[in-house]
């Protein structure tokens, strides 16, 4: 990586090349993560048969492993490989954006808002569940609403484009507002309400149905949308503003919707798992390595390596020390932050 090029060099790949490193990657890449989300819920403390689970001669009712694999388990597997997916693309996104490295999807301070909301519920009771939805949800998904809004009108667009400086210090600034306004709610809080509070901000798929994905999936499919369209652009924008201008790159929307993209994913993944780190980080420069910097190739790469990468984390929360359940949020730190100081030393 170079100072001027931080998150590397893009060659020129010609059509029939990217569509080999395209198919490779959605087979491989792919096929990864749809073999782990099918195989994670068959792992836990208590075993369960894959042939009983689709035993269409027993009830529903009457089927004890079915009922594990589709109620409690596959909703989780489900809402992992979403959350992810999600800040894995978002984080390919950001370090093309801002042109660093070490960006991740909460530089901005979209998980601070979300995080925010979801701590307004817990502490304050408001009720558990609005229209079948947790209400935890809801109010995450507002509170990185909000930040999004804050955040934009902050950097205000300039004919040049998006101020990234100002972007950084809007996002850096509004952390730090809003942490403190949740150590303040934590504070007025009793035991039981701050227990469910440091539970949420350490990060876990506790998600026990499907209502959660669905509220969350139409901000997922804005941002899926997003980074369809965006690939070639950043590809181009990570050699800086005025050679991207020069090759009929449309800089101010390009940096728009790529903001707003990785800002719509990070909130609905931060809404169903809770600010679950390192992933955004950890996740896009382990693709590179692997297939290069072509972002054609390394964000559909990235969001099926995220997806395949949490779901596997959470099964190890779920079963390292079972029937202790760890929150998911530990393990991606504790596999985030070594190669986060590596990726520091080797920046330098």
């Amino acid at each position: 990586m170079t100072e001027g090029n931080p998150v590397g060099t893009v060659t020129a790949l010609g059509v029939g090349n990217l569509r080999w490193r395209l198919l490779t990657t959605y087979t491989v890449f792919g096929g990864t993560a749809l073999a782990v989300c099918l195989l994670a819920p068959l792992v836990g403390p208590t075993p369960i048969s894959l042939r009983q689970v689709f035993d269409g001669s027993i009830p529903f009712t009457d089927n004890v492993d079915a009922q594990i694999f589709f109620i409690a388990r596959l909703p989780r597997a489900l809402a992992g490989a979403l959350v992810g997916g999600a800040l894995a693309a978002a984080g390919v996104v950001l370090q093309a954006l801002l042109r660093n490295p070490l960006a991740t999807p909460f530089t901005l301070g979209v998980s601070a808002g979300a995080s925010l909301g979801a701590m307004v519920v817990i502490i304050f009771g408001v009720p558990l569940t609005v229209l079948g939805v947790p209400a935890v949800t809801l109010a995450s998904l507002a509170g990185a609403l909000a930040a999004v809004v804050i955040v934009y009108s902050l950097a205000r667009l300039r004919r040049q484009g998006l101020s990234t400086n100002v972007l950084l210090l809007a996002g850096v600034t509004l952390n730090s507002l809003f942490s403190a306004v949740i150590m303040f709610i934590q504070y007025l809080a009793d035991f039981s309400q701050n227990f469910q509070a440091i539970r949420w901000l350490m990060g876990n798929l506790d998600v026990s149905g499907y209502e959660p994905i669905v509220w969350a999936l139409p901000l997922l499919a804005v941002a899926v949308a997003g980074f369809a369209w965006l690939p070639r652009s950043l590809n181009l924008l990570t050699l800086g503003s005025e050679h991207a201008a020069s090759r009929g790159v449309n800089v101010l929307r390009t940096q728009r919707l790529a903001f707003f993209s990785a800002s719509l994913a990070t909130g609905a993944a931060v809404s169903l798992g809770g600010p679950i780190g390192f992933i955004g980080i950890i996740v896009p420069h382990i693709v590179r390595l692997i297939v290069g910097a072509d972002h054609r190739v390394v964000l559909p790469a990235s969001a099926f390596l995220g997806a395949a990468f949490l779901v596997i984390c959470d099964v190890g929360a779920r079963t390292l020390m079972a029937p202790v359940e760890l929150p998911v949020g530990v393990i991606t730190a504790m596999l985030g932050g070594p190669f986060f100081l590596w990726l520091l030393i080797r920046s330098r």
